[in-house]
């Protein structure tokens, strides 16, 4: 069993940062996977941003966040994080962390005001 819990989110003007957390508990492997989704109203979930450990750790992104999000860990502290820079209207929405597809956080809202 593996419990996520994602923190981090709030109400950010356009242009604006936000750092959201997602902390890990339970049965972690050595090697896997971390992704950030996220769902705005009226939309399918999409992946954002996606990590793995396997291959000496390697992450990639949707196209609508390059160069904008990073994703990033903490072995120490089981936690990854999604550092969200020049943040958009459309970045509004719900954000969640899965682990291996398998887990899921309980979700964060983003809201970015323009």
């Amino acid at each position: 069993q593996v419990q996520l819990v994602e923190s981090g989110g709030g109400l950010v003007q356009a242009g604006g940062s936000l750092r959201l957390s997602c902390a890990a508990s339970g049965s972690i492997s050595s090697i896997y996977v971390m992704e950030w989704y996220r769902q705005a109203p009226g939309k399918q979930r999409e992946l954002v941003a996606f990590f793995t450990s396997m291959s000496g750790g390697s992450t990639n992104y949707a196209d609508s966040v390059k160069g904008r999000f990073t994703i990033s860990g903490e072995n120490a502290k089981r936690t990854v994080y999604l550092q969200m820079n020049s943040l958009k209207p459309e970045d509004t929405a719900v954000y969640y962390c899965a682990y291996n597809r398998l887990y899921w956080g309980q979700g964060t809202q983003v809201t970015v005001s323009s």
